[in-house]
């Protein structure tokens, strides 16, 4: 539950006694712009694209318009006119139309997404253009000869694009000194030069010293820092910031850098094309390092000192040609910055060994945690719990055939005191759950969870950190039991939320007491794992003493708790404060758990929706470097933004939680999430590596569609997934090249597949100036495609070859990733063998080039665990000829199979090419 809040600018609550989220948290977006001659009904997308800095690999590249019109104008003389500068002088170049419908951008979404009914034909136009120096360009059009052009920003709002030339920088052009690329270095900061561990980097790490803290004062200083890349040479800027005290959100701008808030680290994209980023070291020897800025764009570092001794902040420099090989340099760097500052015991360490090298019964945990569909209660039942609200909602999935993993109990279990105003003066007065709403207790209801739905395997109750939102009932069971010590909290930074005052907590020295304790009681109850929140009150505290004793003490303390009562079941919640963020989360002796990466979804506020997919995906930019599994938080199928928030789940790399009020579930969506495994499981489809945004510079207020990128399986072999959000309030078309997609390389062949047509593209190559996949999406459009790589096997004697790729299980957003292992190979006898396992039941994708000459009734034979599966449970696609459909999961039940001591499934493809 992370908190109860709402935005003022929208006047709702969530029930009464419901707080407040400050109205700048999620930014107002710009109204589509009128167009000045509605006449013009023509939607121009661009590659490389308007409105953004893209960068190439060659110097000369193909300009691509696609022109979308009304079909009572497709035929009218439509030309487009390409204008561009190297530098003040414009130039134009004529745009070509292309009159092969093969040359095409690949269209894979299907008249049934289309964003707009009215814009139903596409025509395409071409040009080269020789690039030598960064390029600024623009489109005009015109419906003909006889008529005005009109410029593609008057008309649709697009800003000008600029292209950049992709380099190699040699290492040996880069300078040591970082003076050279930050103009006006303040002179009282020490940098040196480091190895870096990322290829193509150059890095510094940067200190000052600061004075000790002045008795209960923390010491705060402000130094400034300097210019990145100089005046007038900064193209884009990205920065992550503190949005308030437990979360970050992104941040962008151009040519000038402007801070609202602290920011934890920054990146600078230069006007050539290169990229410099600044990570502020925080959480080792009490010092915090974070960046402000001033009215001329310098980067001013504000540092905080809970140390009784002078100690020294540190910022990491990294200079590259990409945003992330610079990125990967400083939080490899910082990742042994902290560790060769850890301080945990030799109890800790143990811990942390024991449970990182595990046994077989942890990692089937950890596998059932990670990758079981999950529910929480939170947005559906609200506050107050009861045992018959919680009993009523398990009993109701049981009846939808809802079959989750995980059950979590989230806030309003405990037993508090109600004192003060609102949930923040709240005190916890005992470990036992409230007694009138729970008259079983908690052992009683966590007992009939498992008897109505035994599906559930992993039950996890909510609690904050320090125990309450307020800490500690004064008077209560706890305090009496426990030593304690009472802290005064600053207000957090934002508005209407009380958190000043004092608090009573478990003191330094029963800490790690309290949590054994607890956690013990819980295990006892039947509940096996814990949604930790309200972590961020700890930088709440105001004197440097409670900061520097009660800090580290409840994070290690949490920590090795957790792991030895629940191993990684544990959900770490509002915990990017800086200090927990390099504490607790960077460092690698520990197995990852599952950690909170953004704000919470707010099911009433429509605008909280694509800002939260928004921020998750920046986000990941950073958390995707710490040991961690990322939580993009829990929806609600039923909800206009549901198929949103599902598909960017998918392509996360991080859990599914549902919310869903008791009745009102999707399932067609769930279903498109998770599958059965053949044990009776549903599990999610987790791709093996972090969903990401793929443009860091790209503003939430630049119409631009909303790329996160992620991958599965090993490299080259493996498969790029891109999902696609539509998070502005027009309809948006884009032109994607193929070298967008995480993972694919030049040699390899390709083909893309749309989840929400089942289309799927030509083979195609990096290389291919032709490469591109048109995508078009309306007000909360969305979609899901994936690149697979195609192998080639030759037969010499038709002199023909037969392309295959593993889809993965269609129907699924993120299908690829139900793949466990694949083996494609050629046996002596000339057939194809495709063997794979499967993570769950449903119906599995192969691509087939030959398909449509082969009679796959004669040429394939299909086995599942070693038998034949009924013809009948095989077809070919209905949207594509080179598909072939295999209904695993009719043919298991139909043949009776059992799982036995696997929890995947293992299927056998072989082709006899020759038939």
């Amino acid at each position: 539950m992370a908190e109860t809040f709402l935005t003022p600018a929208f006047g709702e609550k969530i029930e009464s006694g419901a707080e407040y989220i400050p109205v700048e948290l999620i930014p107002k977006q710009k109204d589509p712009p009128a167009s000045d001659d509605p006449s013009l009904k023509a939607y121009i997308c661009t590659y490389p694209p308007l409105g953004q800095v893209t960068q190439i690999d060659k110097s000369t590249t193909v300009f691509t318009a696609l022109l979308e019109v009304d079909e009572s104008r497709v035929s009218d003389p439509w030309q487009l006119s390409l204008w561009h500068s190297e530098g003040t002088q414009w130039q134009e170049v004529p745009m070509d139309p292309l009159r092969s419908v093969e040359a095409h951008p690949a269209a894979l979404q299907g008249s049934k997404t289309s964003s707009d009914p009215a814009l139903t034909r596409r025509l395409c136009f071409t040009t080269p253009l020789a690039i030598h120096l960064p390029t600024n360009f623009t489109i005009k059009i015109r419906g003909g000869a006889g008529q005005s052009w009109k410029w593609v920003k008057d008309h649709q709002g697009t800003a000008d694009g600029t292209v950049m030339l992709k380099s190699v920088t040699s290492q040996d052009t880069i300078s040591s000194e970082l003076g050279d690329y930050v103009q006006g270095l303040n002179p009282v900061l020490k940098s040196k030069n480091y190895r870096s561990q990322a290829p193509g980097t150059t890095l510094w790490s940067v200190e000052t010293p600061i004075e000790a803290a002045d008795g209960e004062k923390s010491r705060v200083q402000h130094i400034k820092f300097g210019l990145p890349w100089g005046q007038g040479k900064l193209s884009r800027w990205f920065a992550l910031v503190r949005i308030w005290t437990p979360w970050l959100a992104p941040r962008q701008g151009k040519t000038e850098f402007g801070l609202d808030k602290e920011a934890v680290m920054c990146s600078f994209l230069s006007l050539t094309g290169r990229h410099l980023v600044l990570l502020g070291i925080s959480g080792v020897d009490d010092v915090m390092t974070m960046f402000t800025s001033d009215s001329e764009g310098n980067v001013i570092l504000r540092i905080r000192n809970d140390s009784v001794n002078a100690e020294t902040s540190r910022v990491l420099v990294a200079h590259g040609d990409n945003f992330e090989s610079a990125n990967a340099a400083v939080m490899y760097h910082a990742r042994g910055i902290v560790a060769a500052r850890e301080t945990v015991t030799r109890e800790q360490q143990r811990e942390f060994e024991a449970m990182k090298e595990g046994d077989e019964s942890t990692k089937r945990w950890a596998e059932n945690w990670y990758d079981g569909l999950t529910y929480c209660t939170w947005n559906a039942l609200g506050q107050r719990l009861t045992e018959e609200k919680v009993l009523k909602a398990v009993t109701t999935l049981a009846e939808n055939n809802i079959n989750v993993t995980n059950f979590i109990i989230d806030d309003n279990w405990q037993s508090i005191d109600y004192r003060g105003d609102g949930q923040f003066q709240h005190g916890w007065v005992e470990f036992e759950a409230e007694r009138n709403a729970f008259p079983n207790g908690l052992k009683g209801m966590v007992t009939k969870i498992r008897e109505k739905h035994p599906s559930i395997q992993h039950i996890a109750v909510w609690h904050a950190l320090l125990g309450y939102w307020g800490g500690l009932a004064p008077d209560g069971k706890l305090a009496k039991t426990y030593q304690t010590v009472e802290v005064v909290r600053e207000d957090a930074k934002r508005r209407n939320l009380p958190l000043g005052g004092k608090l009573v907590a478990v003191a330094k020295e029963d800490v790690p007491k309290f949590y054994d304790d607890f956690y013990r009681f819980l295990s006892s109850c039947g509940v096996d794992a814990v949604k930790t929140d309200a972590q961020f009150m700890l930088d709440t505290f105001k004197f440097a003493i409670d900061r520097r004793e009660l800090i580290t003490t409840y994070l290690d303390a949490w920590a090795v708790s957790t792991l030895r009562h629940f191993s990684v079941k544990a959900i770490s919640c509002m915990s990017q404060t800086p200090q927990i963020l390099f504490h607790s989360q960077m460092p690698q002796n520990r197995p990852p758990i599952l950690v909170r990466n953004s704000d919470d979804f707010f099911p009433e506020i429509p605008s909280s929706h694509p800002w939260h997919i928004w921020v998750n995906a920046h986000n990941a930019l950073f958390t995707q470097h710490l040991n961690l599994i990322p939580d993009w938080d829990m929806f609600q199928t039923v909800h206009d933004y549901s198929g949103f928030h599902a598909a960017a789940r998918c392509v996360s790399g991080g859990p599914i939680y549902i919310t869903d009020v008791p009745g009102q579930h999707d399932l067609d969506l769930i279903n498109q999430m998770a599958g059965p495994t053949p044990r009776g499981k549903t599990v999610i489809f987790r791709p093996s590596v972090v969903g990401k945004s793929l443009d860091p510079y790209n503003g939430y207020n630049d119409n631009k569609l909303l790329l996160v990128g992620t991958y599965h399986g090993g490299a080259v072999t493996g498969t790029g997934i891109i999902g696609f959000f539509n998070v502005s309030q027009r309809h948006l078309s884009e032109l994607i090249p193929l070298s967008k997609f995480p993972g694919v390389v030049e040699a390899q062949y390709y083909i893309i597949r749309a989840h929400s047509s089942g289309l799927v593209a030509k083979p195609m190559q990096m290389v291919d100036k032709n490469a591109l996949i048109y995508i078009s999406l309306g007000v909360r459009g969305y979609d899901i495609l994936s690149s697979y790589p195609l192998r080639g096997f030759v037969d010499e004697k038709k002199n023909e070859t037969t392309w295959i790729a593993n889809l993965g299980l269609l129907g699924k957003m993120a299908g690829a990733a139900a793949i466990v292992d694949n083996r494609i190979t050629k046996l002596e006898n000339g057939r194809i063998s495709i063997d794979t396992d499967i993570k769950a039941l449903g119906t599995l994708g192969l691509y087939i080039s030959t398909l449509p000459q082969i009679s796959f009734k004669h040429s394939l034979m299909i086995t599942i665990q070693g038998k034949v599966l009924p013809v009948h449970t095989i077809s070919i696609s209905k949207v594509s000829e080179f598909v072939l459909e295999i209904d695993v999961e009719k043919a298991w039940a139909e043949m009776e199979l059992e799982s036995g001591w696997s929890n995947e499934v293992e299927v056998k493809i072989y082709i006899n090419p020759a038939k």
